[in-house]
Protein backbone atom coordinates (compact mmCIF):
# COMPACT_ATOMS: atom_id res chain seq x y z
CA UNK A 1 0.00 0.00 0.00
CA UNK A 2 2.88 2.42 -0.99
CA UNK A 3 0.42 5.14 -2.32
CA UNK A 4 -2.20 5.36 1.00
CA UNK A 5 -4.82 3.10 -0.48
CA UNK A 6 -5.45 0.11 -1.91
CA UNK A 7 -8.15 -1.23 -5.28
CA UNK A 8 -10.20 -4.16 -5.16
CA UNK A 9 -11.42 -4.42 -9.06
CA UNK A 10 -12.65 -7.81 -8.01
CA UNK A 11 -15.70 -6.37 -6.44
CA UNK A 12 -16.77 -4.49 -9.66
CA UNK A 13 -20.07 -5.03 -10.80
CA UNK A 14 -21.25 -7.15 -7.51
CA UNK A 15 -24.34 -6.46 -6.26
CA UNK A 16 -24.25 -5.56 -2.57
CA UNK A 17 -26.94 -7.53 -0.10
CA UNK A 18 -25.83 -6.17 2.92
CA UNK A 19 -23.54 -3.86 4.48
CA UNK A 20 -22.65 -3.48 8.27
CA UNK A 21 -20.38 -0.99 9.93
CA UNK A 22 -19.41 -1.68 13.33
CA UNK A 23 -16.95 -1.78 16.43
CA UNK A 24 -14.96 -4.60 16.70
CA UNK A 25 -12.63 -5.64 19.62
CA UNK A 26 -9.59 -6.62 17.39
CA UNK A 27 -9.58 -3.85 14.99
CA UNK A 28 -11.39 -1.09 15.40
CA UNK A 29 -14.00 0.00 13.16
CA UNK A 30 -14.76 -3.07 10.31
CA UNK A 31 -17.41 -2.67 7.40
CA UNK A 32 -18.56 -6.06 6.24
CA UNK A 33 -20.13 -6.29 2.93
CA UNK A 34 -22.24 -9.29 1.65
CA UNK A 35 -22.67 -9.97 -2.15
CA UNK A 36 -25.67 -11.30 -4.14
CA UNK A 37 -23.28 -14.29 -5.56
CA UNK A 38 -22.16 -15.45 -2.12
CA UNK A 39 -19.21 -13.88 -1.39
CA UNK A 40 -18.69 -11.40 1.06
CA UNK A 41 -16.16 -8.60 1.77
CA UNK A 42 -14.44 -7.16 5.22
CA UNK A 43 -12.37 -3.97 5.83
CA UNK A 44 -11.28 -2.84 9.48
CA UNK A 45 -10.37 0.88 10.03
CA UNK A 46 -7.94 1.01 12.63
CA UNK A 47 -6.55 4.73 14.32
CA UNK A 48 -3.02 4.69 15.07
CA UNK A 49 -1.73 7.63 17.89
CA UNK A 50 0.89 9.60 16.68
CA UNK A 51 3.26 11.75 19.08
CA UNK A 52 4.84 14.73 17.46
CA UNK A 53 6.75 17.75 18.56
CA UNK A 54 8.66 20.58 17.89
CA UNK A 55 11.94 21.99 20.12
CA UNK A 56 11.58 25.83 18.87
CA UNK A 57 13.20 29.05 20.47
CA UNK A 58 10.11 32.00 20.78
CA UNK A 59 10.58 35.10 18.67
CA UNK A 60 8.61 38.01 18.08
CA UNK A 61 7.41 36.79 14.52
CA UNK A 62 7.44 32.89 13.61
CA UNK A 63 9.33 31.20 15.70
CA UNK A 64 12.29 28.87 14.93
CA UNK A 65 12.26 25.59 15.06
CA UNK A 66 15.30 23.54 16.19
CA UNK A 67 14.24 20.51 15.59
CA UNK A 68 10.85 18.17 14.91
CA UNK A 69 10.44 15.05 16.98
CA UNK A 70 8.05 12.07 15.50
CA UNK A 71 6.90 8.26 16.55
Amino acid sequence: MADGFFECPELVGKTIQALRVYESDDHGKEVAIEFTDGTAFSCSLEAKCVASAILFRPSTGTPEVLRSYRS
